[in-house]
């Protein structure tokens, strides 16, 4: 390979504008270091120039101790340049090195492009921010990062309350549209659907005022949000039509056709499928329809928090619809009840289908009651399972996890106090529920959650169960293979999910993403606000690298997993894996320091 083509697939070389690439070559030099050969030294001057490995291995050498090892695509020498001082470690072949080096007047050149001195001078969060901007826009229509606005082609149409169905039905004909805002304190919409389902089925005539049909009040998002904002409004909210406001007024009506035109694979087209299913039979090919959505997340540029967050919403949609289906089966029920979506369900996390992590609480404990919601359990369990969702091997399941709210709290608190063993498993595994669907609060079950904040043995005992999953990294730092790669959950996202949900946790915060609870043990002053920024970008990069493994997987008929082999990915990219692999293991370490956790029994 050309010497040039090698560096221009290098960060941050791959950043740099055509008029930047004649100071590259004319300071490009060729270099060879033997095996045992020091390239850098502490003390005396400073570096001279910038490195680029292209075959071989180094190692970085501290008083004797080697604290990280270098490999190809790695850059070193850049902090003397940028500091003007000398070397602070010593740079020693370990294997016969081949490098590409430049002076440090060409890098001087160099750092006048801002994306590439960005690379040098931002600190690690930044960087793995950096690093996943460039995985959008495969060729899809919709950029889910522009604002909503965007879509707007017309400006609204109003008509006041008194006004009838029949004269708000041929506006609509006239103007091509299928709704009207109507006027009033608080406004309100009149939809086509409106006029279906309150007018027509309700054999209503003409002449109803639109007063007594429309849906109020209006449900309106800021024309400035982001169209993925958008897109997953719509989907929690369940409408169809989305008013826009801009300066205290709205300013336009989005459809949720104005997304479908854009994109077959649009969230609000999945939201559609599913209230047309009827039966558990018409929940086939729901697996197939998510994957193509996630990808056409990830690739529109969301981030995949977002991603997890639109993901959840459809999930919810599709629990909604099986609670309804079994309401209509087995009768009205006979007390308020939640059903309960637990682990990365829970934390709005999840990107593809998993194992179901689910649970069910209602009020009134009576027999007619446990029989009702045994019924309906098994019935939302089996709809779930034939739309994809594989049963939980644990059996963490609403078939088995269905209580009155009263032995559910007992639970909790149970779980509180004796903090070892199953009951810790467990209490991690619970404290992180959502409600999907249902009526009943789930406020008692909260309560018990944020008094554990002040029970320090069962802080010191989630801490200690942070620290069961540690990041692959062996002697030297250097990350470890196991079974043909690495595994992101075990390795990174789990010990990052466990340190969030103890530091949330610990700052008196009820949040249940892991971003969420990130920030608020920033707020709550459990974390600093540079750690909080490492580990919430740590995330988001290990997470997105999963995604695309897992969607790559399933283009190729393979079972997605979580273990990804260290070949498939790019020089950078392993670069920043083992920045964050670094950076969680140090958390976790300060974390064990803080909680005392080696002298836990």
């Amino acid at each position: 390979m050309n010497p040039l083509e090698f560096v221009r697939g290098q960060a941050p070389f791959d950043s740099l504008p055509p008029e930047a690439w004649p100071v590259v070559e004319r300071g490009l030099e060729i270099i060879f270091f033997p095996k045992g050969e020091k390239v850098l030294q502490p003390g005396g001057v400073p570096g001279a120039y910038l490195y680029l490995i292209r075959k071989g291995e180094a190692r970085l050498v501290q008083a004797g101790q080697t604290v990280e090892h270098l490999e190809a695509g790695e850059l070193f020498g850049y902090p003397s340049l940028l500091s003007q001082q000398a070397p602070r470690f010593d740079v020693t072949v370990d294997e016969d090195l081949l490098v590409y080096r430049w002076p440090e007047a060409s890098f001087r050149r160099l750092l006048e492009y801002p994306a590439f001195a960005n690379f040098f001078t931002h600190g690690l969060a930044e960087r793995l921010r950096l690093g996943g901007r460039g995985e959008a826009g495969a060729g899809f229509g919709l950029e889910l990062s522009l604002p909503v606005g965007e879509l707007v082609g017309r400006p609204p149409v109003w008509l006041p309350r008194s006004a009838t169905v029949g004269e708000a039905a041929r506006l609509m004909q006239q103007h091509q549209i299928s709704s009207v805002l109507v006027e009033g304190e608080p406004a309100g919409i009149l939809t086509d659907r409106d006029l279906r389902n309150r007018v027509l089925a309700a054999g209503r005539g003409a002449e109803v005022p639109v007063g007594e049909v429309m849906s109020v009040p209006l449900k309106t998002l800021s024309a400035s949000a982001p169209l993925f904002e958008a897109l997953a409004y719509m989907v929690a909210q369940r409408i169809h039509h989305l008013p826009l406001e801009q300066g205290g007024r709205i300013v336009g009506v989005v459809t949720d056709t104005a997304f479908l035109h854009q994109q077959s694979r649009s969230p609000l087209q999945v939201v559609r499928r599913l209230e047309r299913t009827h039966s558990l039979t018409d929940l086939a090919g729901y697996a197939a329809e998510l994957s193509g959505t996630v990808e056409l997340l990830l690739a529109g540029g969301l981030g995949a928090a977002e991603v997890g967050r639109s993901v959840s919403s459809l999930n919810d949609q599709l629990v909604r619809m099986l609670c309804g289906l079994a309401e209509e089966q087995l009768g009205r029920p006979p007390t308020a009840y939640a059903w309960m979506v637990l682990g990365s369900e829970g934390r709005m996390e999840q990107t593809l289908l998993t194992d179901q992590d689910n649970a069910l609480a209602f009020l009134s404990d009576t027999p007619e009651a446990r029989s009702y919601f045994a019924r309906l359990a098994e019935f939302v369990v089996n709809g779930l399972i034939a739309a994809g969702f594989p049963p939980c091997p644990g059996g963490y399941m609403a078939t088995r996890w269905c209580k009155p709210l009263a032995e559910w709290e007992a639970l909790f608190d149970h779980w509180v106090g004796q903090p070892k063993g199953q009951e810790l498993l467990e209490a991690q595994i619970f404290f992180d529920f959502r409600v999907a669907h249902g009526e009943l609060s789930l406020e008692p079950l909260q309560a018990v959650a944020g008094r554990s904040a002040k029970n320090t043995i069962f802080l010191a005992q989630l801490a200690r169960a942070a620290l069961q999953f540690r990041p692959p990294l062996g002697f030297f730092r250097q990350i470890r293979e196991e079974a043909g790669g690495v595994d992101l959950k075990k390795g990174g996202i789990a010990p990052v999910v466990g340190l969030a949900r103890v530091l949330a946790l610990e700052a008196g915060s009820a949040a249940k993403s892991s971003f969420e609870r990130l920030k608020a043990a920033e707020a709550g002053g459990s974390l600093s606000l540079e750690s909080c920024e490492t580990l919430t970008e740590a995330l988001a990069f290990l997470m997105r690298l999963r995604l695309r493994h897992q969607l790559a997987q399933l283009k190729s008929g393979q079972t997605p997993s979580n273990t990804v082999p260290l070949d498939k990915l790019s020089a950078l990219e392993r670069r920043h894996l083992k920045e964050a692999f670094l950076s969680i293991h140090a958390m976790q370490d300060s974390l064990s320091r803080r909680f005392h956790t080696d002298s836990l029994g």
